[in-house]
């Protein structure tokens, strides 16, 4: 397979940008990229959100597998798959499927601490991956569930020690552009944005519904500013802008997105997770389905999704343990995914030469500098299953997600049924968060669900046709997508 070098953006550039936020203020980050480094900056060139297709990839550092607070966890302790060795095996690989690949590594709270030898060796390396290849080091809080199982001033006061362990391990006054964070809420994001200075986080998993230990569903699948009322939510106006950049965590099929939870299809648990990330793919279904899934989801955003946008973004966070989770997880069939993220790679800078994989904070930015509130947002997207799992290859999902509402439709394209609404959540009503959660006693369900959404876990949950909806519903549509309604059009709704 023949890997085609492409000059990436480096570093020296971004330093170099000023980025305006939302409410017409700037701020210059040359102190956020500090420190030397040994990546290549010989070939600069300016990048721009439009016109290019985005990867961001990260990895999580922690003990034990789900780290809810700073004392408690959830799964299996992790750290004897947690050194050097597992590090070296993952960085290699993406150096050398994708050379000159820049990502995002998360540390949790434990795994900043832990003071064993394996996890002091794992710091000094992958610091000294920032240095050769320009990768992005933050903080995790909560293990991507830090609102269901921590007040927001306990996971505000744990985002500002974890960034501040970060910054030190780091040295040379550096400070990431983003954190991962899983969920995060509207209270969160603000306090990255007003009193940390971070203005791009992994905040939501778009769809992410009956899976581990949250629920999210309610979002839309691309970058957007949120609401104070709730992290799912765009911001409507200047009254409830946050100036953090929201970001999903994984991309995923959209037709598989429909379903809550898993479902078991021939004897395979198909859970709605499944896109890029290696679980529900790589190790779940093995190397050669689970990469052509994969490929799959990355082709409806680096194809018709960037005729659709102007740009697109594939994202994934791929664990560090999964390197040899294998050895704790006998289900995992002796599979680690590693096959299968070498194929990946190499097939997307195959197909797509001009690709960037670029750091999440690097990213969010790019984002930040074109959009400067969500007015403009209008992302559209049309999918066709690939025929894995519980993506039916007869059936076509289109997404339309704005400031105003997201929604999708669905039909058959193979039997040419008619189109009908799946999910409409409007942006306009008001939206609120859950309270803080009690010392054991979780909140689980975050999610942002309203008028009709994809899951179908409420009685009111039917897909129906578009002439169903309210009358206001149909003319904030026909106010955004006129030509759906026009009989005839390409576009119209069949």
């Amino acid at each position: 397979m023949q890997s085609v070098v492409v000059p990436l953006i480096s570093g020296l550039v971004l330093i170099l940008l000023t980025y305006g936020t939302g409410i017409g203020q700037t701020e210059n980050f040359i102190s956020k990229i500090n420190g030397p480094t040994d990546y290549s900056e010989s070939e600069v060139e300016e990048e721009e959100l439009m016109g290019n297709r985005f990867l961001t990839f990260a990895s999580v550092v922690r003990v034990n597998q789900i780290e809810t607070t700073r004392t408690e966890f959830h799964g299996v302790d992790e750290s004897a798959v947690h050194s050097p060795r597992e590090a070296r095996i993952f960085r290699e690989a993406i150096e050398k499927a994708w050379p000159g690949a820049r990502m995002t590594w998360a540390f949790s709270w434990l795994a900043l601490q832990d003071e064993r030898q394996n996890y002091q060796d794992l710091r000094e390396l992958i610091v000294s991956y920032h240095k050769k290849y320009g990768d992005e080091i933050t903080f995790i809080p909560g293990a991507y569930f830090s609102p269901m199982y921590n007040s927001r001033e306990q996971t505000n006061r744990d985002l500002h020690e974890g960034l501040q362990m970060v910054s030190e391990m780091v040295g040379n006054g550096y400070r990431p552009l983003a954190v991962i964070g899983g969920f995060l809420s509207a209270d969160n994001l603000r306090y990255l944005s007003e009193e940390e200075g971070i203005h791009v986080s992994q905040g939501t998993i778009w769809s992410q519904y009956a899976v581990d230990n949250g629920d999210g569903d309610g979002s839309i699948v691309y970058p957007y500013y949120p609401s104070t009322e709730h992290f799912n939510k765009p911001a409507q106006g200047e009254a409830d802008f946050i100036d953090c950049v929201n970001l999903d965590g994984w991309t995923v099929d959209f037709l598989n997105a429909r379903y809550p939870g898993a479902r078991r299809i021939d004897g395979v648990n198909c859970g709605s997770r499944m896109g890029v990330g290696p679980i529900e793919t790589v190790i779940r279904l093995g190397t050669e389905q689970g990469v052509r899934q994969m490929l799959a989801t990355t082709a409806s955003h680096f194809d018709k999704g960037f005729e659709l946008n102007g740009f697109a973004w594939v994202t994934s966070i791929w664990e560090l343990s999964l390197v040899e989770a294998r050895k704790l997880w006998p289900g995992y069939q002796g599979r680690n995914g590693m096959e299968g993220l070498d194929i990946w790679l190499s097939e997307i800078r195959r197909r797509w030469p001009d690709a960037k994989a670029i750091t999440h904070g690097e990213f969010g930015m790019l984002w930040r500098e074109h959009f400067k509130s969500n007015d403009e947002l209008d992302y559209r997207f049309v999918h066709r299953g690939s025929g894995i799992c519980g993506s039916e290859p007869e059936l076509e999902i289109r997404w339309f997600m704005n400031k105003d509402f997201r929604m999708a439709t669905l039909r058959d394209w193979i039997a040419q049924t008619p189109e009908k609404v799946i999910d409409f959540t409007r942006y306009d009503l008001k939206a609120q968060e859950p309270g803080n959660p009690e010392p054991g006693k979780p909140i689980r369900n975050w999610s942002l669900m309203n008028r009709l959404n994809q899951k179908g876990t409420r009685p009111q949950d039917v897909p129906m046709e578009i002439e169903a909806l309210y009358p206001e519903e149909q003319k904030m549509i026909k106010k955004r997508y006129p030509v759906l309604f026009e009989e005839g059009h390409p576009l119209s709704i069949k």
